[in-house]
């Protein structure tokens, strides 16, 4: 019995060994064909052996604007790209002996270290063995960035990066690689290249380098930000003598040598480099983006992928360059007085001084804390290293560009939450070819981009949808509305209010009601047109986020982006129709030939009816006139031009905007915090008149200064139909009368049910009386109009 069972243990043992066996030739032949795959290109084309011959005689691509104005370039080498003859021979030997310190004796794929981290990472789970990864497939991965590929990604581009490392190790020397590593790779603080490193960091070109300054650097590469010797002095330190022990390591250095420095800090003499001062830096991060996604559907000649850097392309695009400086200049100019009302108008309660719960969500949520946290550090350790103070640069106002302050990294946080954002857009209504881009107020501090990426509440900049919706429908633009308040009980009692009483005892016209930008009369004028109709029409115009089926989407609490905004509001100016709204003309190749066009698109849809769209302008262009919310373009900036267009502030005044309308160009202006909890306290300063507006009216100063601009600047409006002009004529205000003001008891907000699953197009009973009482020969008049 027992011999019995001995067998069947060695029969079961044998086969399980034979199906681990055949476990693991299934598993090498399934890595094996992934790898071949790869190899193949079916996960994305590799580099071949001529894409990469010629990287180092790579060409920029050069972007021009509309008039072939040079805006930018995309190069894979910095502009103060070095050789191998200026790299110090300290900098060269930190860099293998703390990267790859086989480098010299493998040929792109470093299999001991490869080994070492499978077994130290991937089976016993320490992270601290590193990436495995030689320079050349470091080089690789700087060379032509990882894309998505879902679950199997880093697999993919691991895979990817050895045998491109491979391939470069073939063609090019140990010396050209290095080179071209150095010359590639990020150093911290948005530092491209070991040139513009030491320039910034050190205030010497890299030939001039000492030993602690190249292992700093050095030093950083492992990770940008917690080894920045300006943010984290301590850190970077410790990391640098790091780099100079693994010199003694590999006999690079002497023991006696890294003992006399290690003690000894780096000093460093951080300067500026310029490398943001370019023109339209937001456009041309939209015009990398989108130029490198409609690269991908094209290839050259011989099958290979562009390569958006190294192949010398021209891409077109649609911006204005002479537009787009003056635009930057006035957002320049207004923005300094604006930061300083806002600051003074908190005063000492300001949020980013005096609230203990706004500053430490600062800290917490803030990138640096939770990288700490990660680490393993407790509160207190990471509030002490976060208030350690050093010089960094420093962008406000009041010095119109970077300066050196000495600061700790909450002193940061607290600045640059208090400090306002802004946007401009402006685009051509005919053809939504965008002239000017501006996605913020500094692209080195502020990378996030407000045209497309932000969508905030865009306040009365959505009441002229409602006003044509209300046309549409047949609402007469001489009825006059009454303005009183008016409690809707089913929108849990929700009052939309005007900020003041004026006008609870007026009916208003349209043309009043819109110049006004009065609340209450926008509210009645959606719920006469009906929420459906209001939200088609602004669908149709070309708004595609999520409109909110409430009353209160007339007061703008839908979220929009700057663009989408500026697209629908072509409908005031486009004939009634929408428009897209696109950057990129064409791209050719080095040769000439082209590459892309972009296709002329149909005529969209008309979203409104002539009729509609003439009063719209009129009414428009009166809120630019005197009595307007818009009227400052005339007093204060004297510009005499035709120009339309409509003010917006959201609640709390969390969000200035204007849309400025002229018959060739469509803008859109926004300034707001970008911290939610930051407002203006007053109106006066936080209202969009007088935060979002001066961009507007600052920049056409500017256009009707330059000659060049004259097709825009003195262009007008078409002349009204008499019909128009006749609907048009009547008065704004009427006062409400004795019969009108019974219907209001004790001067309180009458109550309403606005419904919701079925907003009716018609007047309520109450507001049908009213109309009554406002005259009998008003209604005659309404008879014998012709149905618009």
């Amino acid at each position: 019995m027992a011999k019995k069972k001995e067998v069947e243990g060695r029969t079961w043992g044998k086969k399980l060994i034979r199906f681990g066996v055949k476990l693991m030739v299934v598993g090498v032949s399934i890595f094996a064909l992934f790898i071949t795959s790869i190899y193949l290109g079916m996960w994305g084309a590799l580099p071949n052996q001529k894409t990469l011959e010629n990287i180092s005689n790579s060409q920029s691509t050069i972007v021009y604007d509309k008039h072939e104005q040079i805006i930018g370039k995309f190069y894979l080498f910095d502009r103060t790209s070095i050789s191998f003859d200026d790299l110090p021979e300290h900098l060269v030997q930190g860099l293998v002996a703390t990267e790859d310190a086989r480098f010299y004796s493998h040929s792109g794929i470093d299999y001991l270290s490869m080994g070492r981290v499978l077994v130290k990472t991937l089976i016993l789970g320490d992270r601290s063995s590193g990436g495995g990864s030689t320079i050349s497939q470091q080089l690789a991965k700087n060379l032509f960035p990882r894309e998505k590929n879902g679950k199997l990604g880093l697999a993919i581009a691991k895979i990817k990066e050895a045998i491109t490392a491979q391939r470069l190790e073939k063609i090019y020397s140990k010396e050209d690689i290095i080179t071209l590593y150095l010359n590639t790779v990020s150093f911290p603080d948005n530092a491209y290249g070991i040139e513009s490193a030491a320039r910034k960091f050190y205030n010497k070109p890299v030939s001039a380098l000492d030993l602690g300054e190249s292992a700093s650097l050095i030093g950083s590469l492992k990770a940008t930000n917690t080894y920045n010797p300006r943010i984290h002095p301590e850190k970077s330190q410790s990391r640098r003598n790091v780099v100079l022990y693994q010199m003694v390591k590999y006999d690079y250095l002497t023991k006696e040598r890294y003992d006399e420095i290690k003690e000894t800090p780096t000093a460093l003499q951080y300067t500026k480099v310029r490398t943001a001062d370019a023109t339209a830096p937001y456009f041309l991060e939209q015009v990398r983006l989108k130029a490198k996604k409609l690269l991908s559907k094209h290839v050259k000649g011989d099958e290979s992928q562009y390569n958006l850097y190294t192949d010398g392309l021209r891409i077109y695009t649609t911006l204005d360059l002479g537009m787009q400086r003056k635009a930057e200049e006035a957002l320049r100019e207004h923005m300094p007085t604006l930061q300083r009302s806002f600051e003074n108008n908190w005063g000492e309660m300001a949020p980013w001084k005096s609230d203990r719960n706004f500053i430490n969500n600062l800290i917490i949520q803030s990138p640096v804390y939770k990288h700490l946290k990660v680490a393993g550090y407790t509160h207190q350790e990471i509030l002490d290293s976060m208030s350690v103070k050093s010089d960094m640069p420093w962008f406000d106002w009041d010095h119109d560009e970077e300066a050196l302050m000495n600061a700790s990294t909450i002193d940061s946080l607290k600045h640059y939450a208090k400090l306002l954002n802004a946007g401009f857009l402006a685009l051509e209504p005919t053809t939504g070819a965008i002239q000017v881009w501006i996605g913020g107020v500094n692209h080195n501090y502020y990378k996030y981009d407000h045209v497309n990426q932000s969508k905030r509440q865009v306040g009365s900049t959505f009441k002229p949808f409602v006003y044509a919706a209300a046309l549409e429908s047949g609402v007469d633009p001489c009825d006059h509305i009454s303005g009183k308040t008016i409690t809707y009980t089913n929108f849990e009692n929700w009052t939309p209010s005007n900020g003041t009483d004026e006008y609870d005892d007026k009916y208003l016209s349209m043309q009043a009601a819109l110049t006004r930008s009065i609340n209450t009369v926008a509210v009645k004028m959606m719920e006469k047109a009906g929420v459906d109709r209001v939200m088609d029409l602004a669908k149709d115009a070309g708004i595609h986020s999520h409109l909110p089926r409430v009353p209160s989407l007339a007061l703008g609490t839908a979220e929009l982006s700057m663009t989408e905004l500026a697209e629908a509001y072509c409908v005031f100016v486009n004939q009634g129709r929408g428009q897209e709204a696109y950057m990129i003309a064409s791209i050719v190749d080095a040769d000439g030939e082209d590459i892309y066009t972009r296709e002329k698109p149909r005529p969209k849809e008309q979203v409104i009816s002539e009729y509609t769209y003439q009063i719209m302008q009129e009414l428009l262009q009166a809120v630019t006139e005197a009595g307007g919310t818009g009227s400052r373009l005339r007093w204060k900036y004297k510009l005499d031009n035709d120009i339309a267009g409509k003010t917006g502030t959201t609640q709390s005044n969390r969000d200035g905007w204007f849309v400025g309308l002229t018959p060739n160009l469509v803008t859109v202006s926004w300034v707001g915090a970008d911290n939610p909890g930051l407002y203006f306290k007053d109106t006066r300063y936080g209202q969009g008149a007088n935060s979002a507006l001066p961009i507007f009216g600052l920049f056409y100063q500017k256009l009707n200064a330059d000659q060049d601009y004259r097709s825009i600047t003195q262009a007008q409006f078409a002349t009204p139909d008499q019909e128009v002009m006749e609907d048009l004529d009547c008065v704004g205000v009427e006062e409400e009368n004795f019969f009108q003001g019974l219907f209001t008891k004790d001067g309180k907000p009458k109550e309403k049910s606005y419904d919701q699953e079925e907003p009716s197009d018609d007047y309520d009973q109450e507001e049908s009386k009213e109309e009554e009482d406002k005259g009998v020969f008003k209604k005659l008049k309404k008879l014998f109009k012709r149905n618009k």
